[in-house]
This record gives C-alpha cells, structure tokens and sequence, in this order.
C-alpha cells in the first residue's frame, strides 16, 4: 500500500510540474485543455492518495475521469488538427455532455456504457495515433511518440477498470488495483516527457 502510495504521489506532482511549468507558449485552448487534464490527474491521484483505492467504486468516477481523454485529445487536435478542431472540440463537449446525462440518469440497458465506449475509444484513438505519427512522419521531434505511449497505458487503464466494473475483470481485483498506481506513475511520466522533449 505504501508503494501504492508512492506512485500516486510521483503522478501527482509530475503533473502539478505538467500544469505549472510544462505548458508553455501554446495557444489558449491547448493550455486549457492540457491544465484541465492534467488538473483532474492531480486531483485525483491526491484523492486516491487520501480516500484509498475504493474511491474507484464511486460512480462520479466514471464522469470526472472521462475529462483526462478528452482535455489531453482536445489540446493535441486543436495543435496539431488544423480544419479538425472545430469539429473535434464539438465532438469533446458533446461526448462529456452525453457521458455526464447517462451516467447521472437511471438509465438501464447499454446505453450507458456504449456511450462511454465511443467517448472514451475515440479519444484515446487521438491520444495513441496522432502523437505517434506525427512523430513517425517527423513533423515533431520523436520523443513526442511518448505522449502516445502514454495513450496507450491510459488505454490500458481503463480497459482493466472496465472490465473490473462490468463483472468481468481479466485480472483480480486485488491484481488491477495494484497494477493501476504504478500505470498511473508510468501514463504520467510518457506524457510529461513527451510533452517536453516532443
């Protein structure tokens, strides 16, 4: 538990370097994008920290969470993107909107959970591909591939916690929630590096 710990706190303030010193000399909306991001990282690393690794459980999870995806692909279409960041940003307010009404309605069937799917994969799709290939074709420097591999490990993520909240988890409960601190270190630190030396 205490490594647990340890982890979640490297995380957090990889991110609080991130939000304070890492965004620089961007537009407004990619600053935005990427301190909301980020912001919501440290928080909740801090309340992983603080409540436990419970805190999961709670529903206002699946809801806070959708807006690390969805700031970190808005901030890198809205770079990167040209005539796709109008489309994209609708794309963004409209997912968190429907994954905000479907989770807070008492919704039953597969609604809910097709919507945070399509949110949720669209996003870390932007996240893992853009990066990758812009750093494959050499518009950015190749460490910026490292914010992709850090989509890929947010991915991951959130695969293990679906599955785990489906009642189908591919690994044990105990295995996924000691596997998700260190993830969560690792997802960090791809993306400040990637952000930095990119």
């Amino acid at each position: 538990m205490k490594l647990s710990r340890l982890f979640l706190l490297l995380a957090a303030l990889l991110a609080a370097w991130q939000i304070a010193i890492g965004i620089d000399g961007l537009e407004s909306v990619p600053v935005l994008a990427y301190t909301v991001a980020f912001g919501v990282l440290l928080v909740a690393c801090l309340l992983l920290i603080i409540l436990g690794l419970g805190v999961l459980e709670s529903p206002i999870v699946v809801v806070v969470s959708t807006i690390i995806p969805l700031g970190l692909s808005l901030g890198l279409v809205w770079e990167h993107g040209g005539e796709w960041r109008g489309p994209y940003a609708l794309f963004a307010t409209l997912g968190f909107l429907a994954v905000l009404i479907t989770r807070s309605l008492p919704l039953k069937g597969k609604l809910p959970v097709l919507v945070l799917a399509v949110v949720h994969g669209i996003s870390g799709l932007v996240i893992f591909l853009l990066p990758t290939i812009l750093a494959a074709n050499g518009t950015t420097h190749a460490g910026f591939a490292l914010v992709g591999l850090g989509g890929a490990l947010i991915g991951l993520g959130g695969l293990l916690l679906s599955f785990l909240k489906a009642g189908r988890p591919i690994l044990s409960k105990e295995t996924i929630l000691n596997v998700l601190p260190p993830l969560l270190f690792l997802m960090t630190m791809c993306f400040v590096a990637g952000f930095r030396f990119g």
